[in-house]
């Protein structure tokens, strides 16, 4: 077990975190499964002077794991993490243990909004935001229960995600501020992922072709313009045959307005959205254009 400054706080249960957090007043939480990158060391410094205590949780959440995807094999890297966030300066670490956040059967769930969770990540991964949203929602009320204010980060490479904690948030009238930060990249461009270490040398220069072919389509689509909606199926359909020439299999390469993930009309802000898998690592990206 590494061993750490007396600044920061390792809390395994909900009580000891809450009395831990009795004198703050406005935390600032980063939720997180652990296995950290530089792109979650991101979010912890920007969370930082949003709040008085800087709060971060490492829970790999077995809710929104389908069966056959790798929950048991997910990387833990608890030390390494840990070593990260102490010097990120991190005050607060939330690390429960699996029955101390469901201690029974959780049968009470979170179910977001079909409209914005059932399309794109929510079609091919049947129930996973059902499985966020509940975590989340379990997460907030251990942080922010008798708090009037808070602030909770997350990365925008969970697009999706973070429209549905955002509205979530909102619906439920939740005293959170939700923060959205960039999408943190390697030097070439590839979208920093706890997944890429499932890649091959090789698949790891393959991988920056996910972005690139979404950078084209959202060219493609603004070049479109005032005819998109006539021409999306095909510049979509061009960019899904370009990368499973490559050996990709793709689930989705898509073009949609920002604010509800919608098929989109000219004159709309526009996000381009993509998930593929690569040799057995099915990696996520995306682009606001």
């Amino acid at each position: 077990m590494a061993q750490f400054l007396n600044s920061m706080h390792i809390a395994r249960s909900i009580p000891e975190l809450r009395q831990h957090l009795a004198h703050s007043q406005c935390p600032a939480f980063v939720p997180t499964m652990g296995n950290l990158h530089a792109g979650h060391i991101k979010l912890v410094e920007l969370a930082k002077p949003q709040g008085d205590c800087t709060v971060v949780s490492i829970f790999v959440n077995r809710l929104q794991f389908l069966p056959h995807e790798d929950f048991d094999s997910y990387p833990r890297t608890w030390d390494a993490d840990c070593a990260k966030l102490e010097a990120a300066g991190c005050d607060v670490i939330f690390a429960p243990r699996e029955t101390d956040l469901y201690p029974e059967a959780q049968t009470v769930k979170v179910h977001a909004d079909p409209a914005l969770a059932d399309i794109l990540e929510g079609e091919f991964r049947p129930g996973f935001f059902t499985g966020v949203s509940t975590v989340v929602m379990k997460l907030f009320m251990s942080v922010f229960t008798g708090k009037t204010q808070g602030v909770a980060v997350f990365g925008k490479k969970d697009y999706q995600q973070l429209m549905v904690i955002r509205q979530m948030v909102r619906q439920f009238a939740l005293p959170i501020s939700v923060i959205g930060v960039e999408t943190c990249r390697a030097d070439d461009g590839l979208a920093l992922s706890s997944r890429n270490g499932y890649l091959t040398e090789s698949e790891r220069t393959e991988a920056l072709h996910l972005s690139l072919t979404l950078r084209e389509l959202g060219r493609d689509a603004l070049a479109a313009a005032s005819a998109l909606a006539t021409h999306l199926p095909a510049l979509e359909g061009k960019a899904m045959s370009a990368l499973s020439q490559r050996d990709w299999q793709p689930d989705y390469l898509t073009v949609r307005r920002r604010h509800d993930l919608q098929a989109p009309q000219a004159g709309d802000a526009l996000v381009v959205l993509g998930a593929a898998k690569l040799g057995k690592t099915r990696l996520i990206d995306n682009f606001e254009v």
